[in-house]
């Protein structure tokens, strides 16, 4: 790996704010310089003129030692590792107009419409030849941001960028595991977030925490399935990206997934609740994409097909449940 102290956080997102903050912290120890890089010029000037993320981590300060910026080439120039902190459906584009890369680190989750692949499959789409990782786990950024404790897996086939990853972003509050299965964790880390708009659908709709407990089961094995027919390991969705992350985003209230479930569960439209948001509610392009993805495997996903079919308005919550439940039965 590159012996340079620069790290690069390509997203000023929630979650690339509040890892760019992480990395700052992590940068008492490994004396390194890091750099966020906003897309649009007028947010990265806001960001570093108020010292916060007024947008997407409002209640977060940013740490002197952490530089803001609207040119992605700057923010670039010189660094060892960057964070790619862009949402799935965005990633591509970016990567477009970006220059040179040193080693990356994807921290997106989910599935890109239309081509149906994953993070690290755009990333090598887009840079065939460049070192790659994915990060992933259960994790709020506006907690991690604020140093509580956490964990996460960084995955990947080249050991010592995993090394360098952690070396990075760990610090005595921030955990991070080795993981040789990306694929894996990029499957569980798409899944998680329809399983959690299902999650939350069921407590709006009052159905009981029966109910929600019964359903998150059934999304593991879900996700299990789909992570083995894809070529990962079933022992990957056991973990923190796969039952951690799933445990966090299907019962707490800072997913936006699960509060978007909550909406539709007490009979609001997704359309309503959206226009409202100013950030990626990344399971509603996901739903559908992982559907098509599992279909091409041969594998079939009841919960991520019930939501989809509620996203798009073809299938109300109550016929939703009702198909689930009359499902005909089957061994465990």
């Amino acid at each position: 790996m590159s012996g340079g102290n620069k790290v690069a956080v390509i997203g000023a997102g929630a979650w690339g704010t509040a890892l760019a903050i992480q990395a700052t912290r992590a940068a008492e120890a490994a004396g390194q310089e890091v750099v966020l890089w906003a897309r649009e010029p007028a947010q990265a000037l806001s960001i570093d003129a108020l010292r916060k993320n007024a947008r997407h981590l409002p209640g977060t300060p940013l740490p002197p030692g952490l530089a803001v910026t609207g040119d992605a080439r700057a923010a670039l120039a010189g660094a060892s590792l960057a964070i790619l902190a862009v949402p799935t459906q965005h990633l591509g584009a970016v990567l477009k107009g970006l220059g040179a890369l040193p080693p990356c680190v994807v921290v997106a989750k989910g599935v890109e419409t239309g081509t149906l692949r994953f993070p690290l499959e755009i990333l090598a789409e887009a840079r065939p030849q460049l070192a790659a990782a994915v990060l992933s786990g259960p994790n709020f950024a506006h907690e991690v941001a604020a140093g509580l404790p956490a964990a996460a897996v960084v995955a990947g086939a080249d050991g010592a960028l995993r090394g360098e990853v952690m070396a990075r972003l760990a610090s005595p509050g921030f955990r991070l595991y080795a993981g040789t299965d990306p694929l894996g964790v990029q499957v569980a880390g798409a899944a998680k977030n329809v399983a959690a708009i299902a999650a939350g659908a069921v407590m709006g709709a009052g159905l009981g925490e029966n109910a929600r407990a019964a359903l998150v089961t059934r999304c593991l094995a879900e996700i299990a399935r789909l992570v083995v027919a894809l070529g990962g390991r079933a022992e990957t969705v056991a973990g923190l990206s796969g039952l951690g992350d799933l445990m966090l985003t299907c019962a707490g209230a800072g997913s936006r997934n699960f509060s978007l479930g909550l909406a539709l569960g007490r009979g609001e439209s997704a359309a309503a609740v959206l226009a409202g948001r100013q950030s990626v509610t990344e399971g509603v392009a996901t739903a559908p994409a992982l559907l098509a993805r599992a279909a091409q495997a041969g594998v079939e996903l009841p919960v991520c097909a019930a939501v989809a079919a509620v996203l798009d308005g073809t299938l109300e919550m109550d016929a939703a449940v009702e198909r689930l439940m009359g499902r005909p039965p089957r061994a465990e």
